[in-house]
């Protein structure tokens, strides 16, 4: 995706990077917000140049925790894997160098059984997990991923969430500096007022880490014939995943950091798209 979701050239790239790292740390925190205590985070996942501002509030907040491993669930936008698609291959290459996976663990979630198969071929096309890399590897140097391709054919998000999360709070438990995050946007193409407006609505549920009520509020949205609106959430499958995963992880909460749309980006703001950073603690 380098080229198009974010510069190709280094240098290019890394400018961006540092702007919006830096413009993440003038944003104000919730003040209850304890970075020690954030087991998990949201962050949307479009080009850099609309949603990197939402997302470096989340990658800014990550650097502080300095997890030596981030398991990525992101959104499989074609349902090309079954269930959950764990990478298990090599590193993966930015313009900004290259970010190394915990193979280890990713073999140990694989091990954990369906709906966790190993699948690199699912990861191939997909951008949500890629765009968060120049981010994570300027905010969280020397970091680790593990790669989870979560699939709109997931058949139970709570179970498998619960599954995952059980293995990695023991793993913390143990000394493990292990962060879950969940790539996901919110409203896609209603105007910049009714994105906000259904943006509202669906980070209740979440923020009280109600996955079930969160999908179900998503599909209702699909049926009110909002105008332009083609989904509440893109990333769905990967957030009630990790929502469950973070319940098992110790998290009660979620924390809003920040949200936008694109229209606050400079997009078109009769055609816009919503995104969030969130901490589960």
């Amino acid at each position: 995706m380098a080229g198009t979701f974010y510069p190709a050239e280094p240098d290019r790239l890394a400018r961006l990077v540092e702007t919006l790292l830096a413009g993440a740390a003038k944003v104000p925190r919730p003040e209850v917000l304890d970075p020690a205590a954030v087991v998990g985070a949201l962050v949307p996942h479009a080009g850099l140049v609309f949603s990197g501002a939402v997302a470096a509030l989340s990658w800014r907040l990550a650097g502080e925790i300095a997890p030596s491993t981030v398991v990525l669930a992101g959104t499989d936008h074609q349902a090309w894997a079954a269930g959950v698609g764990v990478w298990t291959g090599g590193p993966w290459r930015t313009p900004l160098g290259d970010v190394g996976v915990d193979r280890e663990l990713g073999r140990r979630i694989v091990g954990l059984g369906p709906p966790f198969e190993a699948d690199d071929n699912a990861h191939l096309t997909e951008h949500s997990i890629e765009v968060q890399l120049p981010l994570l590897v300027r905010a969280c140097p020397g970091a680790r991923i593990v790669p989870l391709a979560v699939s709109p054919r997931l058949e139970s998000h709570a179970e498998a969430g619960a599954l995952l999360g059980r293995m990695l709070a023991e793993l913390r438990a143990a000394g493990e500096r292990i962060l879950i995050v969940a790539s996901s946007d919110f409203a896609h193409y209603p105007p910049a007022r009714v994105c906000e407006e259904v943006d509202d609505r669906l980070l209740g549920p979440l923020l009280v880490l109600d996955g079930d009520a969160l999908g179900k509020l998503d599909r209702a949205l699909d049926g009110m014939n909002l105008p332009g609106l083609v989904c509440g959430m893109c990333g769905i499958d990967p957030t009630r995943f990790v929502l469950s995963a973070v319940a098992e992880m110790g998290a009660t909460r979620g924390l809003l950091l920040g949200k936008a749309t694109s229209a606050d980006a400079g997009g078109d703001p009769r055609r816009t798209v919503g995104y969030a950073a969130a901490a589960f603690v």
